[in-house]
């Protein structure tokens, strides 16, 4: 449970200081209202993969990061295809910074892992 709450807190500081650098860059009132749903969701699949990565690592990690992977990779694509045109949000900002949310958190992960 410890291991969560700091990946959590992790991911979140990540996320927030992310997503400001992003809407410095991506000035319009749409560029940051997609950085905040890209933030949003890529914190909500982080810490499920986590959990997942979690109770599966003793028996084979390497699969657990596999699915965990697989798992960020189906939602960047629901997302694109999906959530953005569904939603009318500049592409730009919230696939660069949904892949930017999903790559910084995950280099967290060994991090905790290894303890």
């Amino acid at each position: 449970m410890k291991r969560f709450a700091i990946f959590a807190v992790a991911s979140a500081v990540v996320i927030v200081v992310v997503a400001v650098l992003f809407g410095m860059i991506f000035g319009t009132p749409a560029d940051h209202r997609a950085i905040r749903i890209s933030a949003i969701i890529a914190y909500c699949v982080q810490l499920f993969g986590f959990v997942v990565v979690l109770l599966v690592r003793t028996s084979n990690i390497f699969a657990a990061w596999g699915l965990g992977m697989l798992l960020r990779l189906v939602t960047l694509a629901v997302f694109a295809f999906l959530v953005v045109r569904g939603m009318r949000l500049p592409p730009e900002s919230a696939l660069i910074s949904m892949v930017a949310f999903f790559f910084l958190t995950t280099l967290v992960e060994p991090v905790l892992l290894k303890r």
